[in-house]
């Protein structure tokens, strides 16, 4: 039976949770609980599930029991702590921290304090034994929830801070004094007032409810939401809250917070890696307001802090068996732990990190290859700055900042979010420079190449998300000055050259991997990944850095594991040796139209123009040698391996000049009196072939039906190509595929006379071939009849972009132009469905024309040549329906067979 509201249970104390339970208690508040239950010192608390947001986003009201459980952990809380919820001679304060299932970083709301009021400020300034600690937390409680509580534009909150620093004659928050802050809060309040109508809330419980209520809406936020379309993160999962007692690290030089790593995120090498922050609360590491300090500099200043913080990182991780990302705070001496999880990282140290822990014998092969992915895999193989080029060359350097994330990204300076969403809409490549970045950037740092900010570490905002993001991003490179207003940069005078002022619009380059900035476009290099794929590095190499060792482990066990084989879409001997270099097992496409572009065009032009079966041959017959020629360069570069040719698709008019440009050539030669016969007949061939909807017209199988010879022409050139690399001793494994076919009567003919030319060239070339003949499946309604297809098809090749298209009635070059960006942002589709295998859709159909055509004959032939074949998401779905191969681009064959393998893995 259905449990009911009122028999759910809404809030669990950090002692009831576990780490599993992240779909319920999301991942912080899993972790917290994990946490406790380790023994690690977690400040008490109590976390609201998923399923209460659920209802509130759902009903617009909270579960009616919510209240009470509420109540009743409070109260334990409460019992626990000896005082009770801003109590003003000794006040409690908590937390309200928003906790989705996949971590969002700073996307949804957090607030600190909550419990602080006028009444009770003077009571914690007391039991602290310092006034301007008390002042400094009812300053930023005021600041976090009039801005994310009652929504109040947080640059009010900035410029009065700014004020009363610049009034102080100081530059930082922490040297202002109890009376500045004082005199600050009553701004503050009286900023709350005028922009909302009312005082700032007073009662402790009042202030803590409609906190929740915030973090429950932030979940539909439209930067949340605009990061779970980021990231494809479900938009149903809801997140919970985390209400935790306070503690604090802004209490003087002996407190302070920070963030730390068990290994480095970007590099994944092990050591001391973090931040930290005296005299500072959380928010102050994450937003980069303050540059913080090493990690590694705890040690002296807070040695027992720092050796527990050692010590618990190791049981950390040896625990998570993983890179865990720590968030904690010391209170006068004393360490606390606020939240651990498995840590973002960058593509290199995923791979790296994957195999040092299956070294230590915390995971195995398999595990290890679950843990990276081909989204980080295809990052590795983006070139890199060529350092000796930006060395030497004009361009020139700018600064050193910290390498939060790698990568090589060059663009336009812009100095804002809008005008990096703006800029990159129009086709700009872009570079987002900041002096710190906030949730509110999120838009414009998906839009830039790469993100350069002048405060914050490699835990800042700025770092976290462009590392999730597998952006290319530097931070905290102080020497910069950056004025936003103004959409500047200055670059004060460096290595004996004059300093300069960088304007909004001005070519910069960022080096994620080095932390290095320059003026100017820097050359790029290969990546050593694709040197490695490309045999030009080898793993076990004196000169092979560790990542290409990780990668081809990785890549090794990927490929022991597999079912599905990993074919390549090449049209020529080029494209074929790469492929196979990077491990293609064989063609799963050759496009033969590409084969008559260029110079063959004309004998095209002459094939569509000739009025007789004499004009018609002597077409065919120019056109057979040259198709043969590339065929054995083709066989020979896949020797042994099979190659899938598909016989001509594209409608013929394609073939033909453009009917605007051609009608006015003609128009003009007319009027000069000056007829040009064979411009006027190609005019006419192009309207007659002229079609309003030339992807549903005459094309594919269509084509071998109306146009006698072409498909035997093209059969006939694979076959003598086969033929003659079988007599020098080859391995031809050619595949026949005949396009857009929707009926089994249409195959049936065309490979009736593909069957009798085969026959003719085995007998005159005195050899057996053994060709195969299969058809695309590329309409619905020969998915919908692929049971009788099959009796005629030796394999299924799923052409799923044509599928796609007529599944969802969309011309792609139109639809993606035109209204795919609002379908996104609406939510209609969380991914373009030519990108992802629509598996409702397209995906059912695969998925049953399989089962049918395999009904028929057990023995068929199953592939996708699509290029959602080189898709990681579609390649696990393709191995699910149970295909035996997908076959991709060139370039997007070493992401398919690490896929092929996470499938494979994902099932043991």
């Amino acid at each position: 039976m259905p449990e009911t509201q009122d028999q759910q249970k809404f809030v669990y104390d950090f002692t009831e949770g576990n780490k599993d339970l992240k779909d319920l208690l999301g991942g912080k508040g899993a972790n917290l609980a994990e946490m406790t239950n380790l023994g690690l010192p977690v400040p008490p608390g109590f976390t609201i599930t998923t399923e209460a947001c659920k209802v509130y986003l759902d009903s617009g009201e909270e579960p009616a029991a919510l209240r009470d459980e509420v109540s009743a952990h409070l109260d334990a809380l409460e019992r626990k702590m000896g005082k009770t919820l801003g109590q003003p001679d000794d006040p409690l304060l908590v937390s309200v921290r928003s906790g989705a299932k996949f971590s969002m970083p700073g996307m949804m709301d957090t607030v600190l304090n909550i419990g602080l009021s006028d009444d009770s400020v003077a009571g914690l300034a007391a039991q602290a034994g310092d006034e301007r600690f008390a002042w400094d937390s009812y300053r930023r409680l005021i600041q976090m929830f009039g801005k994310t509580v009652l929504g109040v534009d947080g640059d009010l909150f900035e410029e009065a801070l700014e004020e009363a620093k610049r009034a102080k004659g100081v530059t930082v928050d922490v040297d202002l004094d109890a009376g500045d802050l004082k005199r600050l809060v009553t701004e503050f309040k009286d900023i709350v007032a005028n922009e909302t109508g009312r005082g700032f809330p007073q009662e402790p419980r009042e202030q803590m409810d409609l906190a929740v209520r915030a973090v429950f809406d932030s979940w539909n936020g439209d930067r949340a939401k605009l990061y779970r379309r980021q990231e494809r993160i479900p938009h149903d999962l809801g997140t919970a809250v985390n209400i935790c007692s306070m503690v604090f690290g802004n209490l003087g030089p002996d407190s302070g917070t920070g963030v730390a790593f068990t290994r480095d995120p970007a590099s994944g090498q092990q050591g001391v890696y973090g931040d930290y922050l005296q005299n500072a609360q959380g928010e102050d590491v994450v937003a980069g307001i303050r540059n913080t300090v090493p990690l590694a500099d705890l040690e002296q200043i807070d040695k027992g802090s720092y050796d527990e913080l050692m010590r618990i990182m190791e049981i950390l991780e040896t625990h998570y068996r993983d890179l865990c990302d720590i968030e904690f705070t010391i209170e006068r001496g004393k360490l606390w732990m606020l939240q651990t999880r498995v840590g973002k990282r960058t593509a290199g140290a995923a791979f790296r990190i994957a195999t040092q822990l299956v070294d230590q014998g915390l995971i195995d092969e398999a595990e290890a290859l679950r843990r990276v992915n081909g989204a980080q895999l295809a990052q590795l193989m983006f070139p890199r700055f060529d350092e000796e080029a930006a060395e030497n060359g004009t361009v020139r350097k700018l600064g050193r900042g910290i390498a939060a994330s790698p990568g090589a990204a060059v663009g336009k300076a812009v100095f804002d979010s809008y005008t990096a969403v703006k800029w990159s809409r129009s086709g700009e490549k872009v570079i987002l420079i900041r002096r710190e970045t906030n949730p509110d950037d999120l838009d414009g740092m998906i839009a830039a190449e790469g993100i350069l900010t002048s405060r914050g570490g490699k835990t800042s905002h700025a770092a976290v998300v462009a590392r999730g993001m597998g952006k290319t991003c530097v931070c905290g490179a102080e020497e910069l000055e950056v004025d936003t207003k103004r959409r500047r940069m200055t670059v004060p005078a460096l290595d004996g050259k004059d300093g300069l002022v960088i304007e909004e619009g001005d070519v910069v380059s960022i080096d994620g991997s080095t932390g290095k900035v320059y003026l100017g476009k820097v050359p790029v290099v290969p990546s050593p990944v694709v040197e490695y794929f490309e045999g030009r590095m080898h793993a076990g190499a004196d000169d092979a850095d560790e990542l290409v060792g990780a990668v081809h482990r990785i890549m090794a066990y990927a490929d022991r594991v597999r079912r599905l084989r990993v074919r390549a879409n090449a049209d020529n001997a080029e494209d074929a040796n790469r492929a196979r270099r990077f491990g293609a097992q064989g063609i799963g496409l050759c496009r033969t139209e590409h084969m008559f572009l260029g110079e063959r065009r004309e004998l095209v032009e002459r094939l569509i123009l000739a009025h007789t079966d004499e004009e018609r041959e002597t077409a065919l017959g120019a056109l057979l040698p040259l198709q043969k020629d590339d065929f054995v360069e083709l066989f020979e570069s896949m020797d042994g391996l099979p190659v899938t040719v598909r016989l001509l698709d594209p409608p013929l008019h394609e073939f033909l000049p453009d009917i605007t440009e051609l009608s006015v050539r003609v128009a003009l030669a007319e009027s000069r009196k000056d007829h040009n016969e064979n411009d006027l007949r190609l005019l006419q061939a192009v309207h007659r072939l002229h079609e309003q909807n030339p992807m549903l017209g005459l094309r594919g199988v269509r084509l071998g039906l109306v146009i006698p010879g072409l498909f035997a022409m093209q059969v006939r050139a694979i076959a003598e190509a086969a033929a003659e690399r079988r007599n020098a001793k080859g391995d031809p494994r050619a595949e026949i595929m005949i396009p857009l076919v929707g009926t089994v009567q249409e195959l049936e003919i065309v490979r009736e006379e593909a069957e009798q030319v085969i026959e003719e060239v085995q007998r005159a070339r005195g050899v057996d071939l053994k060709l195969t003949l299969g058809t695309m499946i590329e309409l619905p309604r020969a998915a919908l009849t692929a049971g009788q297809i099959a009796e005629s098809a030796d394999f299924f090749s799923f052409g799923t972009n044509d599928l796609t298209q007529t599944v969802w009635g969309f011309s792609r070059d139109d639809v993606e132009a035109s209204f795919f960006t609002a379908y996104l942002e609406k939510g209609i589709f969380g991914v373009s469905p030519f990108e992802t295998i629509d598996k409702d859709g397209v995906g059912s159909l695969v998925r049953s024309a399989a089962e049918a055509g395999r009904a028929t004959r057990p023995d068929l032939k199953l592939g996708v040549c699509g290029e959602h074949g080189g898709d990681p998401e579609s390649v696990h779905f393709f191995h699910e329906v149970g295909l035996d191969y997908v076959s991709c681009s060139p370039f997007r064959i070493p992401v398919a067979r690490l896929e092929a393998g996470r499938a494979a893995a994902a099932g043991r």
